[in-house]
Parts: structure tokens; C-alpha cells; sequence
């Protein structure tokens, strides 16, 4: 595992148990209710999602639309908050405002997926209202994304690898040549991408002698998050949040 912590955000013994959506498994992905019940089993590690409404309220939410886990329907950046707030996971939990998540639960650190460029800019508006910077880190699909965000927050923003970043430093583990961006903290990614083995014991050096942590997603049975462990990987976000703690308590490393 990495010994240098390049920003506060990992400043936590490893590896980390994040709680996917606060663990997805439950059916109350993304809602207070089911972040607080990751933190009180005892994680202080939870992966979101923001999308902003219509009128640039940032809301934690995975999908573009409401239809899939509410009772709401239509696109998140179609609507204004006042019609997205009336929405019911599952019929049952409010969606909310990541601003909410920040103030409800301050012990906990944030995996912020920036899931739309519109997100962008509130998203690093409210972490400098709200002083959060040592609490968040920025992730994307999208490389250009999140070195876009990097430069306008500077070194005080955590980030992760999008796609190209990730990719760049597969090719590293292999030998090849790759530029990898040097501000990078964190490879947040798949065990394999399309029957292509993504964590291995070379993808693990080569992010550990450039000292960036390894998080592997979304890793829900004990039998593989056993094996990632063995690699050396710095962290595992699962939907399984009950599963991830017996491993890790199982192998005496639950902080």
C-alpha cells in the first residue's frame, strides 16, 4: 500500500471502505437514510454522484433522470429543485442536495462523481463556501473533466483519474510509454473492463511508485474483495456494505 498521503482527503489508515451510493444494495442508493446507515456501521468513507436541476441546485443523484430509482420522472437538468425534492426513492427517502450530505454527516469524506459539466462549477463553488476541500474528492468518466477542475481549484482539490488517466497508467504497468497526470491522488476503477483485467499486481506498482492510491469499484462479494486485498489495493467501494466490513474485520484492518 502507498506510504505517502499526497492530500488530507487520504489521511486515513488504509485500506478504505467506501460505501457505494452509501451501499446500493439496499434499494435507498444516494438518500440520507441509507448514508446514515454506512455511518453507523462505521464508515467514514462514502462515493456519490451530483447532477445540478434547472436551476443549479446540486443534487446527489447517480442517474441523469428520476425515473429509475423514484417516483418522480424527466431529466434532473429539466427540472428545478422544487419538483426534483418532491421525488421518493423507492418511494419511500427524499433525494438530496449534496450541501445536505456535507452538513449531515461532517466525519464523513466524500468520492464526488461529476457526473454532468454542469455540475462542475457549484460543485467547487459549495466545497470553497463550506471549507470542504479536505473532505471531497472529484472523479470522472471524463479525464478533461476533472482536470479541468483540478486547475481551477488548485492542489486544495483531490482528484482521480478519468478514463484516459486510468488508462495511461495501465499502459505504465505494462512498460509502454504513457503520459499520466502528475496531480492525480487516486486510480478509481473496475476490476477488468470488458474481460480485460484492469487491478493486477503491475497496475498496483505502477500507481504506488507514483504515489497514487488504488480504489477499486464496485466490488460486492467477500471472495474478490479478499483478492484485491492480497494485491494491495488502498481501498473498495461496494454496494455490500455489511459484506466489505466483515472482510476487513476478518483481516483486522476495519478502522
Amino acid at each position: 500500500m502507498t506510504s505517502r498521503i499526497r492530500h488530507p482527503y487520504l489521511d486515513h489508515p488504509t485500506p478504505l471502505a467506501f460505501a457505494h451510493r452509501g451501499g446500493a444494495a439496499e434499494g435507498l442508493e444516494n438518500t440520507v437514510a441509507q448514508f446514515r446507515r454506512a455511518a453507523e456501521l462505521g464508515y467514514r468513507y462514502m462515493e456519490t454522484d451530483v447532477h445540478t436541476t434547472a436551476d443549479g441546485r446540486l443534487v446527489a443523484f447517480h442517474d441523469a433522470t428520476l425515473d429509475r430509482t423514484t417516483d418522480g420522472r424527466g431529466r434532473i437538468a429539466d427540472l428545478p429543485w422544487r419538483e426534483v425534492e418532491q421525488a421518493r426513492v423507492a418511494g419511500k427517502e427524499p433525494v438530496p442536495l449534496f450541501e445536505e450530505l456535507l452538513e449531515t454527516f461532517p466525519e464523513v469524506r466524500w468520492n464526488v462523481d461529476l457526473k454532468a459539466e454542469s455540475a462542475l462549477l457549484p460543485f467547487l463553488e459549495l466545497v470553497e463556501r463550506t471549507n470542504a476541500w479536505d473532505r471531497v474528492c472529484a472523479g470522472s468518466f471524463s479525464e478533461a473533466r476533472v482536470v479541468r477542475a483540478q486547475r481551477l481549484a488548485g492542489p486544495r482539490l483531490a482528484t482521480s483519474f478519468g478514463t484516459r488517466g486510468v488508462l495511461g497508467l495501465r499502459l505504465r504497468s505494462w512498460g509502454l510509454p504513457a503520459a499520466v497526470r502528475r496531480s492525480a491522488v487516486a486510480a478509481q476503477v473496475p476490476e477488468s473492463q470488458s474481460g480485460v483485467p484492469v487491478v493486477d499486481a503491475a497496475f498496483v506498482r505502477a500507481a504506488h511508485a507514483r504515489g497514487v492510491q488504488v480504489h477499486v469499484w464496485t466490488i460486492n462479494e467477500s471472495e474478490r474483495m479478499h483478492r484485491l486485498l492480497d494485491l494491495g489495493v488502498d481501498g473498495i467501494m461496494t454496494d455490500h456494505i455489511d459484506t466489505l466490513r466483515e472482510v476487513m474485520e476478518d483481516r483486522g484492518v476495519w478502522v
